[in-house]
């Protein structure tokens, strides 16, 4: 529901308040629920009327049928409960070295005295987290053929969206182009996941495919649409989170002091607290859905079967009632830990909660410290960028412009 921009959905939340009616083309008509009480029954209704993984449905080309993201009811439970061990705290943390050093390792090519978008370098570094992390890849050969055939599979343009709702239109180009592109992408990770399974080391490795490997409960097509899933939601979406986070940082320099500060020191406290701000003031994804399999009363109203409700993540996150000054950056709000429930949902919530929120948060912060320590970001007093849809997401529309003015001195290095 992305491309809907959200000053539109605002207009119609002033006029019609919490709930309000959107008819969509090849969608169908979806309702927006932003009063945080409905946002509980919404994302801890019965998981038998409301299915999120039929709502994702279109996604299916690129995910594949046995993504998590695309499995409702018991089948979602068992092929979430499978997945979780490695996103457990304990896991994540044992990863932050590696977050850490494939940061620092990209911070140092970033260009000194111009100006330049930092989407497409944090787009790199999450890409190489994700392959090392994840993937558990080391070899350089296979790094670099994953590089190149990866990225394609979430660069998904205007057509192709159009080819996910049309599905006619994949016997054409430019889908047919993007067919062969998945073709090379699932040939590489099928040949890991072989590789995994009969590595004699296999036991020492603490990447994700390695943990799901051992646990001997998917079949390799399963395992390869989990990949492609954790890359998808994995990779572009906490880039995007760095890149706004960056681009608010430089248009509030007392916060970009502190931030700085933060990271010299430690504080690990502060930079969570910032990277809860940024992603409530910008969430990448602003919006999720739920398609009704049968009636249900929501907001006082009978919605009928095939109804999808949307939560309005964007629109909760940005109201006045719940954040005072909500369009200021002001990291201060998260520092006590509380927040109203269900005001704040960036990995959504319930069972479908992001699997991945733990790691997707430590990461960010992890890379945030390393920029931070690093590099001295110059305030700018341009104007804010404007979100631009990109497939499922809102990104910077001049991909979060920031120029480094100066290198840093990096003294003991921190991968707490």
């Amino acid at each position: 529901m992305t491309w809907w921009q959200q000053p539109f959905l605002r207009a119609c939340r002033r006029r019609y308040g919490d709930c309000f009616t959107v008819h969509l083309s090849g969608l169908g008509t979806l309702v927006y629920v932003t009063d945080p009480a409905e946002l509980r029954t919404v994302f801890t209704g019965d998981a038998t009327t409301l299915h999120a993984g039929e709502a994702n449905a279109p996604l299916g080309p690129i995910l594949g049928d046995s993504s998590l993201l695309l499995l409702d009811e018991s089948e979602h439970l068992t092929r979430r409960k499978q997945l979780t061990p490695p996103f457990h705290g304990d896991a994540v943390r044992s990863q932050t070295e590696i977050m850490a050093e494939v940061a620092a390792a990209d911070v140092a090519r970033w260009p000194v005295g111009r100006a330049s978008a930092v989407l497409p370098r944090m787009r790199a570094i999450t890409l190489e987290v994700i392959l090392q992390t994840v993937i558990g890849v080391r070899d350089e050969d296979r790094l670099a053929q994953l590089r190149r055939a990866l990225p394609p599979l979430v660069e998904i343009d205007g057509m192709q969206l159009l080819g996910l709702l049309v599905p006619r239109l994949r016997r054409f180009w430019p889908w047919t182009r993007f067919s062969r592109t998945r073709e090379v992408a699932d040939a590489l990770l099928l040949d890991e996941i072989t590789h995994a399974r009969t590595d004699p080391r296999l036991d020492e490795r603490t990447d994700v495919l390695a943990m799901l490997v051992r646990s001997e409960s998917m079949s390799d097509s399963q395992l390869r649409d989990q990949l492609i899933t954790l890359l998808v939601a994995g990779h572009e979406t906490t880039a995007t989170g760095l890149a706004w986070t960056v681009e608010r940082l430089v248009r509030h320099p007392d916060v970009l002091a502190r931030a700085r500060a933060a990271a010299d020191e430690g504080d690990d406290a502060y930079l969570d607290a910032l990277v809860q701000e940024s992603l409530r003031i910008r969430p990448v994804v602003p919006d999720v859905a739920r398609k009704l399999t049968r009636a249900l009363d929501v907001a006082g109203y009978r919605l009928a079967a095939g109804t999808i409700v949307a939560p309005g993540i964007a629109l909760v996150q940005r109201d006045e009632r719940h954040y005072a000054d909500p369009a200021s950056l002001r990291p201060e709000r998260f520092l006590d830990g509380r927040t109203a429930p269900y005001t704040w949902l960036p990995f959504g919530g319930g069972v479908r909660r992001c699997l991945g929120a733990t790691f997707a948060s430590v990461e960010m912060r992890v890379v945030l410290r390393e920029v931070l320590r690093r590099v001295e970001l110059e305030p700018t007093g341009d104007r804010p960028e404007r979100a631009r849809v990109r497939h499922v997401t809102l990104v910077p529309h001049r991909g979060g412009r920031a120029t480094v003015c100066s290198r840093r001195a990096v003294g003991v290095e921190s991968t707490r």
